[in-house]
């Protein structure tokens, strides 16, 4: 740690009392070359114990007042004090080298934001862990990949990515994905967006059709905010109806991936209709949008 740090590492969480140590654990081992800082930013008493239990080792709890992950991130980027920095989750874990790997995209100038690569730890066995598997593999990795090859705008990742702290702009308090609005912002201001495949990133998805439905609207209703304009050029209903149908035919390893595959196309109409009723027509609010996903815990 230092007390001029050149990086500034935020964790957002709330109520992650059991998942931000390994998080915590996971960066502090990190092998970052410049001077950082480690911030933990919770609005709950039990997340904020156990970060503070890394106080001896340097890490940082600020307290938020509990009004969502964009308010919470408009207080962090004020406090940060790096010239680059890298935003991550409690409830998420990198691999071990992710960080520097990240930070070597901004050895380039014209690199304004930088994502990692999110990794489903959840079973393809299942029918949700297998869409969370397709999803990320021959969805965003694939198409992030294609768009980094073409130096062609992507959406970063909210799991782990990175961006210079002078473009940072404040969030609308309501952003539902505010991964993508900041990306966009960043892009606006004629930076680059890099996708950083090594910068591998641990996540569990969903494990219950209620729970999935629900951060699926979330994030995925974010694009049809007036905000996230930018970001519909990587996804929107038509290019995902488009661009995707190829992707997840050939995804599949056996029949019962095949039917898994065809499911996730019905469940993924079901979500769009639901952004459509709940984002655009009733327009109904960030806190009654935005719930806490427990099987992801």
């Amino acid at each position: 740690m230092s007390d001029n740090p050149a990086v500034s590492i935020i964790v957002t969480a709330y109520r992650e009392a059991a998942t931000v140590g390994r998080a915590i654990e996971a960066l502090l081992a990190q092998p970052i070359p410049e001077p950082y800082e480690l911030l933990v930013l919770c609005p709950d008493d039990e997340t904020a114990t156990v970060a503070a239990g890394y106080a001896a080792r340097g890490v940082r709890v600020l307290r938020d007042a509990g009004r969502g992950k964009p308010a919470a991130l408009n207080l962090a980027l004020q406090e940060a004090r790096g010239e680059i920095v890298v935003l991550t989750d409690g409830d998420v874990w990198v691999e071990p080298d992710a960080e520097p790997r990240l930070l070597v995209a901004f050895h380039d100038p014209r690199v304004g934001i930088a994502t990692g690569h999110p990794v489903s730890t959840s079973s393809r066995s299942t029918m949700l862990g297998y869409w969370s598997h397709l999803l990320t593999d021959a969805g965003a990795h694939r198409e992030r990949l294609r768009r980094d090859a073409r130096d062609e705008f992507l959406v970063c990742s909210g799991y782990l990515y990175a961006l210079r702290r002078a473009l940072y702009k404040p969030l609308p308090e309501d952003a539902l994905a505010e991964d993508a609005v900041i990306s966009g912002d960043v892009w606006d201001q004629g930076y680059l967006t890099r996708y950083v495949p090594e910068a591998v990133v641990y996540v569990q998805y969903p494990t219950t059709y209620r729970d999935w439905v629900a951060q699926k609207v979330r994030s995925t209703g974010g694009y049809v905010q007036s905000y996230a304009a930018t970001a519909t050029q990587m996804r929107s209903f038509r290019r995902e109806a488009l661009g995707g149908l190829f992707a997840a035919l050939s995804y599949p390893r056996s029949i019962r991936e095949f039917i898994w595959t065809l499911a996730l196309f019905a469940a993924r109409l079901h979500v769009w209709a639901r952004i459509l009723i709940d984002v655009r027509l009733r327009r109904r609010s960030h806190r009654d949008i935005w719930q806490r996903i427990e099987s992801t815990k």
